[in-house]
């Protein structure tokens, strides 16, 4: 079975925006929350991984480690699919890549520090103080949801768009 051109574009859109937006978000983490606080990368892992496992996350060394390596793709990767499968149906967004990105990276921060972090494990609130919400909003949008944008507008398209 032969897959599309479209598809293969969609899915491409989505692996390299997934994890280029990742890569970012993981490399803003281990400065802003890792090294900043005395941390190391490992504790930003860990971090990510307490979602699942709660404060068992921070004693687990590598495992844990991976678990958040894993999870912090997995989320990038869902947040590309999801970005890409609304641009199917609003080819604006496609079109527009640097507004559509900045607004669904803020609809994106939204989403995870009011639904996700809430519902999940993690041993810690987020906090909505401006010196914390700031660069975390500033974050989502200028390293997750621009980057997902600008992936899907060139990685993405159809055959038809280009």
């Amino acid at each position: 079975m032969r897959v599309s051109a479209s598809r293969r574009s969609a899915w491409r859109a989505i692996v390299l925006g997934g994890a280029l937006a990742g890569t970012l978000d993981l490399l803003f983490a281990a400065v802003a929350y890792g090294y900043a606080r005395g941390g190391t990368e490992e504790d930003v892992l860990h971090s990510i991984a307490s979602g699942w496992l709660g404060s068992r996350a921070f004693d687990g060394g590598g495992p844990s480690a991976v678990l958040g390596f894993f999870t912090q793709y997995l989320i990038a990767m869902g947040a590309a699919a999801v970005f890409q499968a609304a641009s199917r149906w609003f080819p604006a967004l496609r079109r527009r890549p640097v507004p559509a990105g900045l607004v669904f990276g803020a609809g994106l921060y939204a989403f995870m520090y009011l639904g996700v972090m809430p519902l999940s494990a993690i041993p810690f609130r987020p906090s909505f103080a401006p010196k914390a919400l700031l660069p975390a909003l500033a974050a989502h949008m200028f390293l997750i949801g621009l980057p997902i944008a600008l992936c899907a507008s060139r990685f993405g398209r159809s055959a038809e768009e280009r």
